[in-house]
């Protein structure tokens, strides 16, 4: 059984659910690793620090206390997040955060902070550990490196309905058109960017539900051949 697992993959590929659904069955902790990147950013917003400050958004990075936990409210999170002991996981999937967290994320000195306290946390084991760079970047060792992905369009459908659950005023094209921003913005960058581990196992999402992907991740989990 594989102790380190790296799910990547671009927004909404389904990395997230996969990784609840992954470490609670195999009780092990969940990281999404995303959820630093946004907390900075949203922490940039509130306190009017302008995104395309590097400098100021690279000191944030460095001073700023990031806690990811196990649920502490049963409102449908799959962890809580605080910056500073302040819980603000439903603020980080805010619109203006998904905007203007990938220029935050591809900011090197943000990505070195919060690099090395992924890898603290990643390298203790037992641990499902989701986002852009994990198998490539900040686990390279990881003993199973999976791959999610699928078309814009289908991705910003989720997405786009997703927001429309938690009651946000948004247009699909609206979510259509940040998806493919960020994809353009994650994709390129000079420092980690998204992209298959060589020997990640690549997964196709589009046309499969969330069991269905559960599944075929465990098949691969108990076949000695994966």
């Amino acid at each position: 059984m594989p102790s380190t697992i790296a799910i990547d993959g671009p927004s909404a590929s389904g990395k997230s659910t996969l990784g609840g659904l992954l470490a609670k069955h195999l009780g092990y902790i969940y990281f999404d690793t995303g959820v630093m990147y946004r907390a900075v950013t949203w922490e940039a917003i509130r306190r009017g620090i302008p995104i395309e400050d590097e400098p100021a958004l690279t000191r944030l990075a460095q001073e700023i206390v990031i806690d990811v936990t196990r649920p502490t409210a049963a409102d449908g999170r799959q962890y809580s997040v605080f910056i500073n002991g302040e819980d603000v996981t439903w603020d980080l999937r805010r619109d203006e955060v998904d905007k203007a967290v990938s220029p935050v994320s591809a900011y090197p000195g943000v990505r070195a902070a919060l690099t090395q306290q992924q890898r603290r946390i990643g390298q203790g084991g037992h641990i499902v550990m989701v986002g852009r760079d994990i198998g490539t970047v900040v686990l390279p060792e990881a003993e199973l490196k999976l791959y999610l992905t699928a078309s814009l369009e289908e991705r910003a459908r989720r997405r786009y309905l997703e927001k429309l659950q938690r009651g946000e005023q948004v247009t699909y094209e609206e979510v259509l058109e940040t998806l493919r921003r960020r994809d353009e913005i994650d994709s390129s960058r000079a420092v980690a960017p998204l992209r298959p581990a060589d020997d990640a196992i690549i997964i196709d999402t589009e046309n499969l539900g969330v069991q269905e992907v559960f599944q075929c991740v465990l098949e691969i989990i108990h076949d000695p051949e994966h």
